[in-house]
């Protein structure tokens, strides 16, 4: 399974941008998608993880209420729609896919096989 990410970019504050993650090799919906992010000199953290059918989907705290994790299994794609982002929402987005459901919670540790190469998303006026 391959993933690709795109949609990232410079955006002001208040604004928004869509992030999909598109896979080819497999099909997406025997998969959890999870979307991470990693700022400059931190650790990679969780945004939020959709599970197959998209029935359960975590989001983390920073992001409640703002984003929002969309599936599409038919194009094999995963979306993330962020609005009302803030400068701290800044960092590579990446998306990683685990075979099934994941185990224990949302964090990168439960994405161990497939990563995409990232996507930059800049939130500054």
């Amino acid at each position: 399974l391959q993933l690709v990410e795109s949609g990232g970019g410079l955006v002001q504050p208040g604004g928004s941008l869509r992030l999909s993650c598109a896979a080819s090799g497999g099909a997406l919906g025997w998969y959890s998608v999870g979307w991470f992010r990693q700022a400059p000199g931190k650790e990679r953290e969780a945004v939020s993880c959709v599970t197959l059918l998209g029935e359960g989907t975590y989001y983390a705290e920073p992001v409640k209420g703002r984003f929002n994790a969309t599936r599409d299994n038919a194009k094999n794609t995963v979306y993330l729609q962020m609005n009302r982002l803030k400068p701290e929402d800044t960092g590579n987005y990446y998306c990683a896919a685990v075979f099934g459901y994941y185990e224990n919670k949302c964090a990168p540790s439960a994405f161990d096989t497939y990563w995409g190469q990232g996507t930059q998303v800049t939130v500054s006026s």
